[in-house]
């Protein structure tokens, strides 16, 4: 009678803590999102010295209530979760324990409350909570999109990192101390600002080599910001092309091309047996 009661107590808590599409569930993630964002604006008001002079005992009050609410809700989960260890090395449930651990180390680290804004990724869950499907159904065409230009991308951030060394290493030939490239790694600090079109100003060449040669780097500079942002927008298009396909019920875009179930409204593709969503290899 006992274990049927706390498998009752479970199922109702789990409906609460985990289901946004009841009422209650719902109003849970309300009311938690709130509290996010209440917990992130008195770090904010802390860092303020004005504020912190005059109301830093009922910042830190706030602080901790938000921290123990937060433990709480966490544990709850955890008690809850039909699949407890699923769920704390879940996103989610890294970001959930994430949220309230600087609480916690503040005590031993001085200044270590101001990690709470990580609390802010918990914001996501609004995606979900509001039922934002457009929203959902964009981030996964941006997530293809990455992960389509991932291999490409570190391929040109491997031959900018290699320019920028043999970039350093020159300027610290051509200048020297006097002119501040004190050292490589101060030089390929310089080639990473002008490359970037930063452009700090703390250092900078005095020769008329090592001006011709900054002048080079200025100009490859302004081409290589176009590089990535290429690469993304048309795996972008690419993956936007690919996502035009809509669900027969419920009209939503269908992504990616080949799976079985709408993601919006969780109907099964017609014709779309588990042969055909394997992806084509």
């Amino acid at each position: 009678m006992k274990k049927r009661s706390n498998d009752a107590l479970r199922r109702q808590i789990y409906t609460v803590v985990f289901r946004s599409d009841t009422t209650a569930g719902k109003l849970f993630d309300l009311i938690l999102l709130w509290l996010i964002l209440f917990s992130i604006l008195s770090v904010f008001l802390e860092s303020v010295a004005s504020i912190r002079q005059n109301y830093l005992t009922y910042i830190r009050i706030a602080e901790w209530f938000f921290t123990i609410i937060f433990t709480i809700e966490y544990l709850l989960r955890i008690y809850s979760s039909r699949r407890p260890l699923s769920y704390i090395f879940s996103f989610y449930g890294l970001i959930d324990l994430i949220a309230f651990l600087p609480g916690y180390l503040s005590l031993f680290l001085a200044g270590g409350q101001y990690l709470v804004v990580v609390r802010a990724f918990r914001l996501l869950r609004v995606f979900r909570i509001l039922k934002l499907s457009r929203f959902l159904y964009e981030g996964n065409i941006l997530q293809s999109a990455l992960k389509a230009s991932m291999y490409k991308i570190i391929v040109f951030i491997t031959s900018v990192v290699t320019l920028v060394t043999i970039i350093g290493t020159l300027m610290y030939i051509i200048e020297g101390d006097k002119s501040g490239f004190t050292s490589i790694p101060v030089s390929i600090y310089w080639a990473i600002v002008t490359i970037t079109t930063v452009g700090y100003g703390d250092i900078s060449p005095q020769t008329p080599a090592g001006q011709l040669l900054a002048s080079i780097l200025m100009i490859i500079g302004y081409g290589i910001i176009a590089v990535p942002t290429g690469i993304v927008s048309v795996e972008m298009a690419r993956a936007t092309e690919e996502a035009k396909e809509k669900c027969s019920y419920c009209q939503a875009p269908i992504y990616p091309r080949n799976a079985r179930f709408c993601s919006n409204c969780g109907k099964e593709r017609p014709g779309k047996n588990l042969q055909e969503s394997k992806p084509e290899i």
